[in-house]
């Protein structure tokens, strides 16, 4: 745990540098680009959108659903550029983490003052 305790604090650390730069109000691809710009710096592989498929009863479906970013191939990391963070948008990053069978994530809103107020980290 305290590898993925070191990487989250590596992306949490790029997510005020993007929200510093660019503030709120923008659209989530664009936090999505910077986001990513900035942990590719700093050396982390990074896959963006990537497929998480469904299996239902053995099959495997796409059921449309797609990490926003996926950090090392171990954290999950899911932005938002909203009014608030919902019960929903909660649920869809532990439903992806249940998925994916990855234990932490990060939900990310670019959309506030203090980007502080914007970022919930959950543990399975």
């Amino acid at each position: 745990m305290t590898e993925l305790n070191s990487i989250s604090y590596e992306i949490i650390g790029c997510a005020y540098k993007v929200h510093a730069e660019l503030g709120p109000g923008l659209l989530e691809s664009t936090y999505e680009s910077c986001l990513l710009f900035e942990l590719i710096q700093k050396g982390f592989h990074v896959q963006r959108q990537k497929e998480l498929p469904l299996i239902y009863q053995n099959h495997k479906l796409d059921a449309g659903y797609r990490i926003d970013l996926l950090v090392e191939n171990k954290i999950i990391v899911e932005l938002k550029s909203v009014d608030s963070i919902a019960p929903i948008h909660e649920a869809q990053l532990l439903t992806y983490m249940k998925l994916s069978k990855l234990r932490l994530g990060l939900l990310i809103n670019f959309n506030v003052c203090d980007l502080k107020q914007g970022i919930k980290r959950r543990v399975l």
